[in-house]
């Protein structure tokens, strides 16, 4: 995946947000189909092996992608912002900014959270968090699982020793790359991402954060998609939710909770701010 691609606006792993047109493709062939559904009828997939699984292909994204030092700006908003969530509804998570203006987050079962700073350029803390508590809640609900064993599969397939195994088998190099950018370009149902979208505005409202922030970060996107890349947008959003209509149904959640109330974003800050030492001036000894 080349994060110095042009950005382009489409839904992302959780289509809350978008991922770029350059994403690498899995293509399957009708004989790999027919081994799919005949060779895996009897295979088994625990938490265990997609967090296994997960936590190799997302190893192989934070190697092929420019990530965030500690010290960088984006990387200490991030922690500021997200850092006390890191064991979010008994979930381990960790989490990194690759740095890229493409438009994007994802999360995965292992507790791998990855935002891309192009969102980091256009959301404020709160609907950050909700962006987060959205990927959170594919986690929570093992979406995250479900989608890691459709990739595996798109990935194990490739290999005819893999995809005969009842067994997760261990993956190349190269099949660990295909399935990181499975992983990015998979999309959830409907049901799913309205019960993501409903997880992240109980995060919000657990954690005493401003719920309609939802609210505006869905209307973020309807404002980019009516930009220059409107047309693409549309199309490739074709299949999923519509933001509009989500943000409506956010709205629709505070104001059943008397919480609702115009949400006005705040400034967004991702440079590291640095504190002088004032310097002890010394007098020489006479």
């Amino acid at each position: 995946m080349n994060m110095k691609s042009k950005t382009l606006l489409t839904l992302t792993f959780i289509t809350f947000l978008v991922f770029s047109k350059t994403n690498a493709q899995i293509n399957l062939g009708e004989r790999a189909l027919g081994a799919l559904q005949s060779g895996m009828a009897a295979f088994t997939f625990s938490d265990d092996d997609a967090a296994k699984l997960s936590k190799e292909a997302v190893r192989k994204l934070d190697s092929t992608n420019v990530v965030a030092g500690p010290k960088d700006g984006y990387a200490l908003r991030l922690n500021r912002v997200f850092g006390k969530h890191s064991t979010e509804n008994d979930l381990k998570l960790n989490y990194k900014v690759y740095l890229t203006k493409d438009v994007n987050a994802f999360a995965c079962a292992d507790g791998s959270v990855r935002v891309f700073s192009g969102l980091m350029d256009i959301m404020d803390d709160t609907q950050l968090l909700a962006v987060i508590g959205h990927e959170i809640g594919h986690v929570a609900n093992h979406d995250s699982k479900d989608a890691m064993k459709v990739a595996y599969r798109k990935a194990a397939i490739i290999d005819a020793a893999a995809s005969q195994s009842d067994k997760v088998a261990e993956l190349t190099d190269g099949q660990l790359g295909q399935m990181g950018s499975a992983m990015i370009d998979n999309h959830f149902s409907r049901k799913q991402e309205s019960q993501a979208d409903a997880f992240a505005y109980e995060f919000l409202k657990r954690n005493s954060y401003n719920v309609n922030a939802e609210e505006a970060a869905f209307n973020v996107l309807v404002n980019l998609s009516q930009g220059e890349t409107g047309t693409f947008l549309t199309k490739m959003m074709s299949n999923h939710p519509d933001s509009k209509e989500r943000a409506e149904i956010a709205k629709g959640r505070a104001q059943a909770d008397g919480l609702y109330k115009a949400y006005i974003a705040k400034p967004i800050n991702n440079k590291a701010t640095t504190t002088k030492v004032p310097v002890k001036k010394t007098t020489k000894k006479k």
